[in-house]
């Protein structure tokens, strides 16, 4: 029998730590933050507070969870990944601390797998020693960002240099990052539509890359940012795997990168139910506590079997990865799955919590707030349920049977 859900005494060690981590250092730490308010009022104190998590994580060896050990990283797979994320997400700042936060965490992945030894020792390095910061401009205003083939940002060759124009918007981490990866049009007629697009990696700031605003989001603005690009110049050593590959590319940073933020939002759901759970039980009102109601039974109910569903779903799908099997399915039923279970178990949790619930005296309204955002990100649910119900057609066309586009499962 193959099948086993239990850990190694080496990662339980892991995660006991991680937790330890999360709950004696870092929660006490946003504590601080969030009741002096210093992020607003005290700029030098709020930076010290975080880099001294950054210190304390990488003295303990809970440092790059996701990357190899000869780049300083913890060398876990996406399975023992899954466990760190877990628990890192649980709080606020958890993923940053351990340096495995989106976008720097897929950039990392794909600067190992695409770049040339001296990008790597130019960006990767910096990345994995937390010096710096990147991010991944694909998204563009003009066309649907769930259709890369449509991109209209374009490079053209100009001796040694490639000449960049276009218009990105919705850049997470650009305000801070210094340097992005960017994906532009560079093939006029490719024989596939997916050939068309290149990777470049720009530093930042440079001449031609405008940030033009960062853009108001239901959670407020907070470096999701338009750029605009006019005739910017980078070497032709600056690009980043084949010319025409930059579709593939971000196919293969996006998959793994999709399966990281459902880790991390179970992490969330999994707060919002301890927090439901908890208020119920101390919450009195006509003659019983909430928990004894079967209303409020059967949202907790809802949200455990839920909850049960999409950690299921993540560590077969990071199985699938680690085992270098193909994932894109079972990434991609994970992704929406899990961003639309996050969002119904939050909601729930502030039903329950009622009044308190909607202000900002407890995290869950931030909470919803950013679980919004889960169910466009990374793919539109509805461009995931195209992809699943053309996968499950296309598998029963070819086997009669429509197993394998389930998980393809022993079962």
């Amino acid at each position: 029998m193959s099948i086993d859900f239990s850990l190694s005494p080496e990662l339980e060690r892991i995660r006991g730590e991680v937790r330890d981590f999360i709950e004696g250092e870092v929660q006490p730490a946003e504590a601080r933050i969030r009741e002096g308010d210093l992020e607003n009022t005290d700029r030098d104190a709020y930076i010290g507070e975080l880099i001294a998590l950054r210190n304390k994580a990488q003295s303990v060896g809970l440092w790059l969870p996701h990357m190899p050990e000869e780049w300083g990283g913890m060398g876990l797979g996406h399975v023992e990944l899954a466990m760190v994320q877990a628990e890192a997400a649980k709080s606020y700042y958890g993923p940053w601390v351990l340096n495995c936060q989106a976008p720097d965490e897929g950039n990392m992945h794909t600067l190992l797998h695409w770049g040339t030894d001296e990008q790597k020792e130019k960006y990767l390095k910096g990345l994995c020693a937390g010096s710096t910061w990147s991010c991944f401009a694909m998204t563009e205003p003009e066309v649907a960002g769930s259709d890369p083939t449509l991109i209209r940002t374009n490079a053209y060759e100009d001796g040694e240099e490639w000449v960049i124009n276009g218009h990105k918007w919705f850049i997470s981490n650009a305000h801070r990052a210094s340097f992005a990866i960017v994906v532009a049009r560079t093939e006029d007629d490719p024989d596939l539509p997916q050939a068309a697009n290149t990777a470049f990696i720009v530093d930042i700031p440079t001449e031609g890359w405008t940030e033009v605003r960062q853009i108001e989001t239901m959670h407020g603005s907070t470096g999701h940012s338009e750029i605009l690009i006019e005739d910017l110049r980078v070497h032709e050593s600056q690009m980043l795997g084949g010319r025409g590959q930059g579709h593939l590319l971000g196919q293969y940073r996006l998959g793994p990168a999709r399966l990281a933020h459902c880790m991390r939002w179970i992490a969330q759901a999994e707060t919002a139910l301890d927090m439901m759970v908890d208020r119920s039980l101390e919450r009195y009102s006509h003659g019983s506590i909430l928990a004894e109601k079967q209303g409020v039974q059967w949202m907790i109910a809802d949200s455990a079997m839920e909850l049960y569903q999409g950690k299921l779903m993540v560590l077969h799908a990071a199985y699938k990865i680690d085992a270098g099997e193909d994932f894109k399915s079972e990434v991609s039923m994970a992704k929406h799955f899990v961003a639309n279970m996050l969002n119904r178990v939050i909601d729930r949790a502030i039903q329950v919590h009622g009044a308190l619930g909607y202000s900002t005296d407890t995290p869950l309204a931030h909470m919803y707030q950013h679980a919004r955002w889960a169910r466009f990100a990374d793919g539109a649910d509805e461009i995931h349920q195209m992809r699943i119900a053309q996968r499950t057609i296309a598998t029963y066309k070819d086997h009669g049977s429509t197993r394998a586009a389930t998980g393809d499962l022993p079962i």
